[in-house]
């Protein structure tokens, strides 16, 4: 993705301008990997192999979002990890941990 991008780039639920940019992997000016973050809504959209992932809730892949946030979570604000939307690695623990807990129940 082109930093210029930024310039008309906005979060497709709230309609929110700007975006925050963090950059992860660049190659030349170009950014590979990062993520765009929307201070409203407190949604993040992933920057894969220099395409920014801007989709709505119901269109977007958990399991690869919930891979990024996994890849690069030393990198990403806490707040992100732990309370980002529409997903987040904690809300993700305490689900696959109630999903165990109900399991081995059975």
């Amino acid at each position: 993705m082109q930093r210029k991008l930024l310039d008309i780039l906005a979060c497709p639920i709230d309609k929110n301008y700007p975006l925050e940019l963090m950059e992860f992997n660049l190659r030349d000016e170009t950014i590979v990997d990062g993520v765009l973050l929307c201070a409203k809504c407190k949604r993040f959209y992933p920057i894969i192999d220099e395409i920014p992932v801007m989709l709505p809730d119901g269109l977007r892949n958990r399991k690869e979002d919930l891979e990024f946030l996994n890849r690069w979570r030393s990198r990403l604000p806490k707040s992100v990890v732990e309370e980002g939307k529409p997903w987040n690695l904690r809300d993700d623990f305490l689900t696959q941990g109630k999903l165990k807990t109900t399991s081995s129940d059975s």
